[in-house]
């Protein structure tokens, strides 16, 4: 197959330029440290804590528990919609309707105050469906515009353009929330105005890059009544067909487990950051920021490195590094501002190229068929119960210890595992090569 044209190419890139301001404010800076603030004692001596459905919770670990909740949703529901998706072909309409949900659910906390916490909470949940939900149908697009030789570039290509349109507005919600007095609102009105800001920038260019995209193609001819069971089997028959083929099926079991560790760590960070090691938010949202824009060449690098000594190999190196990151997160001193800033030099520099390359292996091991969503949902729903694991563990160790020092240091398990694993893949590869 022959690469898409430049306009496509572009306009796909484009929608990690409009939603990647979600993972950015929502997920990584002014949301967590707003959910935080809000639901704290300002009391540095005691563990701050939330009571909801009767219940005490750590405000950090409920927040992680909401999380994976949405994150098992997402689970649930991608194998029916990509099921209806590829039979109809009409994946461009449901990455509309999730891109629309997710937006309108940040735009919503703009009125989430404190008072309110479970209408916040549910606010939170439905905009992390959104966004993930739509990232099922937007990964499936990639083996559909780009040959196999250019897939390693082109999934770098969205993530750097996701860092950009990130950061530029990040860069104006920085100034909002730290020039507030400028603007005559408070530090809190000028988070909500934030949240505000991301839905209306996530929809605004998500609808420019759906102009762009190409209309899906239809795969089925007969009717199809029973699509909440057809979506299950076609996961178990995307899993039959992996089965038989040995390197993307160790390459699936690598992934769940650093993907694991990769994906808490960016999910909780901001709150450990916070609360554990205490660091400002001024400094935090900095550290952020370094992190995108150092992301945007690593991606690049971690791309240009797989083409000289392969896609397993590279992975292998990044997973590594994660390594050596959770075991330096554990260590930072309280207050260690300048030693978070080292260590966010170096997650920027792996963790876009990770998560960029772990997709295109993906797109390049796969089978040549016409049920890409469908073989996406499978990448996607293994990626989502990693997640959900990864969060629920991050959450109870900190609940059971007191302390998310411990769960960050567990996370080391998750990515020795991928490791173990990685390597076994690699020789297969190389067995199957001779």
């Amino acid at each position: 197959m022959q690469t898409a044209s430049k306009k496509v190419i572009n306009g796909w890139a484009m929608y990690d330029w409009a939603n990647s301001v979600y993972n950015l404010v929502i997920t990584s800076t002014i949301f967590p440290a707003y959910y935080e603030a809000v639901t704290s004692d300002n009391n540095e001596t005691t563990i701050d804590t939330v009571k909801i459905f009767g219940r005490t919770f750590i405000n950090t670990s409920l927040y992680n528990y909401a999380l994976a909740i949405a994150f098992i949703v997402v689970a649930l529901i991608s194998p029916i919609l990509s099921s209806i998706a590829d039979y109809k072909g009409n994946k461009k309409q449901f990455l509309f309707f999730f891109c629309t949900m997710g937006s309108i659910s940040c735009s919503a906390l703009y009125f989430f105050d404190g008072s309110n916490l479970m209408y916040g909470l549910i606010c939170m949940i439905i905009a992390c469906i959104g966004f993930w939900g739509s990232l099922v149908f937007y990964n499936s697009f990639l083996p559909e515009i780009a040959a196999p030789e250019d897939r390693d570039q082109v999934s770098a290509k969205g993530f750097v353009m996701g860092y950009i349109g990130s950061v530029l507005l990040q860069i104006i919600c920085f100034v909002l929330v730290l020039q507030n007095d400028l603007f005559g609102i408070t530090t809190g009105k000028a988070s909500q105005i934030s949240f505000l800001l991301v839905g209306i920038w996530w929809w605004g260019f998500g609808q420019f890059s759906l102009s762009r995209l190409p209309n899906g193609n239809a795969i089925g001819h007969e009717k199809k009544s029973n699509f909440l069971k057809g979506g299950y089997q076609e996961l178990i028959k995307v899993w039959n067909q992996i089965k038989q083929m040995p390197i993307l099926k160790r390459f699936l079991f690598a992934f769940f487990f650093y993907n694991m560790g990769v994906q808490t760590v960016m999910l909780a960070a901001t709150l450990y950051g916070k609360s554990e090691l205490q660091i400002p938010t001024t400094n935090l949202i900095v550290a952020i920021l370094i992190i995108q824009l150092i992301a945007i060449p690593g991606a690049y690098a971690v791309s240009k490195l797989s083409e000289k000594i392969g896609n397993l190999t590279t992975l292998i190196i990044c997973v590594l590094i994660w390594i050596g990151l959770c075991i330096g997160g554990y260590l930072l001193p309280a207050k260690g501002i300048n030693e978070f800033y080292v260590l966010a030099i170096i997650v920027g520099f792996v963790m876009g190229g990770i998560q960029s390359l772990s997709r295109s292996t993906y797109s390049k091991l796969m089978p040549a068929t016409h049920d890409n969503t469908a073989f996406f949902s499978f990448y996607d729903v293994t990626e989502k119960i990693a997640i959900v694991i990864g969060m629920f563990s991050f959450a109870y160790i900190t609940e059971f210890t007191g302390t998310q020092r411990n769960a960050v240091l567990a996370l080391t398990i998750f990515f020795i595992i991928g490791l173990c694993i990685l390597l076994l893949t690699l020789k297969k590869q190389k067995e199957i090569s001779y």
